[in-house]
């Protein structure tokens, strides 16, 4: 979907109201405070399996896109942010972070630098569709990607850490779904006994999409969400079914991991994912407590990305979580009370007060100080307001003195003390 738009007025900066776009949104505290939870959270949890943090731009060439995602797919047929930029070269606001992952680790020839490569990103993505619950234009994505090895344990390891990582949040009202795609040696097997399948059965009573997808990608039929089309291919044939020994064998060593470790899990024939580079292992993270949009994070194997890409034929494993999802399932978090406030009774106290509260963040405290003078009352609401532990107050006979009150917004228990050892009172 292109978004080039060459209206011939601009919109006034000035006068009329210039609002959001739809599907982006501004985030405020307690949200955007949600949000730092589960960066940290990840930082914390990813840190401990060896991953380190990569940041990657947010435009890519549409090339990437195309030749990554696959030029049949909803995402680069319908919902990527595409334009042209001066010198008319096609730049699109990526829609996922996997393949622009993959650029910089071709770009930075990582692949001769060590032999395992483990990154996570954070950040926004951007894809034109209908905002729903859970789902922005602007929507927010934690990612990691394992690169390098192509043994089953790192699929295994990579889905323990993300349960790991999701328990880390106190979420628990979770299913794992899994399948396994096959590789390029077995799918075209499939391929074949599923659109022999699929010839045989009546394609108009199929929707637009599928009817689109038999020809193109069937694979992608399995994953329409439309009730008829989901009825009309229930007894399809199942892709697990035609997996090549060496896939299997694969597979098998995933699940056997997975039960050693106690992890629950859903075979899930059905599931095929979204982009087209996923094979071998796939898997999905989903929820019964968000509605519609139950998924909250997936991946899988997709083994010759790299190489698709121009890069050396290094496999590869990863996963994305939605962030607006995990929100809607987080509880509200504890806000943090600053240790202090500091109320200024006089204006003679206000540069004083600043230097007071700068030597108690010094100290490691947190608070704030009032930057106008103003009644007692008035001041005390705005404490209490910011729920500090402690409120000090300045005026007129506490700068003759030298001294400061401190009031324990608790017991509601003050004293009088010098202002030098106002640290040690806070």
């Amino acid at each position: 979907m292109s978004t080039n738009n060459s209206d011939k007025t601009a919109q006034k900066v000035t006068g009329d109201k210039v609002g959001t776009i739809k599907g982006f949104a501004d985030m405020f505290s307690p949200d955007s405070d949600v949000f730092t939870f589960m960066e940290n959270t990840a930082r914390e949890v990813f840190g401990r399996y060896g991953y380190a943090e990569l940041r990657t731009p947010l435009l890519e060439r549409t090339e990437l896109f195309c030749r990554s995602i696959g030029t049949e797919t909803d995402v680069v047929q319908k919902e990527m942010y595409t334009f042209p930029d001066r010198k008319g070269r096609s730049l699109t606001l990526r829609p996922e972070a996997t393949a622009g992952v993959m650029r910089a680790f071709i770009d930075a020839g990582r692949h001769a630098q060590e032999p395992v490569s483990k990154l996570f990103t954070t950040g926004p993505m951007f894809r034109y569709e209908r905002p729903q619950k859970g789902r922005m234009r602007q929507f927010h994505q934690i990612n990691c990607e394992c690169l390098g090895p192509q043994e089953p344990q790192a699929d295994a390891e990579l889905v323990l850490m993300l349960m790991t990582f999701l328990r880390a949040l106190g979420l628990t009202d979770l299913s794992l779904q899994v399948n396994s795609l096959g590789c390029r040696e077995c799918r075209p097997v499939y391929r074949a006994a599923l659109r022999d399948f699929l010839d045989s059965i009546d394609r108009e009573a199929l929707c637009e999409d599928c009817r689109r997808r038999i020809d193109t990608n069937p694979l992608r039929v399995l994953d329409c969400k439309v009730p008829t089309c989901r009825e009309l291919t229930a007894d399809a044939p199942r892709i697990i079914d035609h997996n090549c020994p060496e896939c299997r064998s694969h597979f098998d060593t995933v699940l056997r991991v997975f039960d050693a470790a106690r992890l629950d899990y859903v075979l899930t024939p059905r599931l095929v994912r979204g982009l087209d580079y996923y094979n071998r292992t796939t898997f999905e993270v989903v929820s019964g407590s968000i509605g519609a949009q139950s998924s909250v994070a997936g991946g899988g194997r997709y083994d010759g990305l790299v190489a698709q890409l121009g890069g050396p034929d290094v496999p590869g494993v990863g996963f994305a979580c939605g962030m607006e999802r995990l929100a809607l399932m987080l509880p509200a978090l504890e806000k943090k009370r600053p240790d202090f406030y500091i109320a200024v009774l006089d204006p003679a106290a206000a540069d004083a007060a600043m230097l007071l509260a700068q030597e108690l963040r010094a100290a490691g405290k947190a608070g704030e100080v009032s930057f106008a003078a103003r009644g007692i009352k008035g001041q005390m609401r705005q404490a209490g307001r910011t729920g500090a532990r402690k409120t000090l107050l300045l005026g007129g006979d506490e700068m003759a003195n030298g001294t400061v009150v401190i009031k324990d917004m608790d017991s509601g228990e003050q004293n009088s003390v010098p202002q030098g050892e106002a640290v040690n009172h806070v």
